[in-house]
């Protein structure tokens, strides 16, 4: 599988984005691009910090977003398991 397309966004419910984007119910750019693998994901104490690493992350350019990605996740393994947890 190739990993051309990266969506970043912010959510306070990762379990039901990660269904909504799996199940394609939004026809949004997650529907639009078949973004439904999970490779990386920060959590917060506080919502506006969040959208405030959102905002960061999205101004970044490709190699940054791929640098993150590839230190916590060199393989680009679905982590979807590991929402389980929350």
């Amino acid at each position: 599988m190739n990993n051309t397309v990266l969506y970043i966004g912010f959510t306070s419910n990762i379990k039901q984005r990660l269904k909504q984007h799996r199940s394609k119910s939004n026809k949004g750019f997650s529907n639009r691009y078949n973004i439904h693998k999970l490779v990386y994901f920060e959590t917060f104490k506080y919502p506006n910090e969040g959208i405030k690493r959102e905002k960061q992350l999205k101004k970044w350019n490709r190699k940054w977003k791929d640098n993150l990605i590839n230190a916590n996740n060199p393989d680009w393994e679905d982590w979807n398991w590991r929402i389980d947890s929350f």
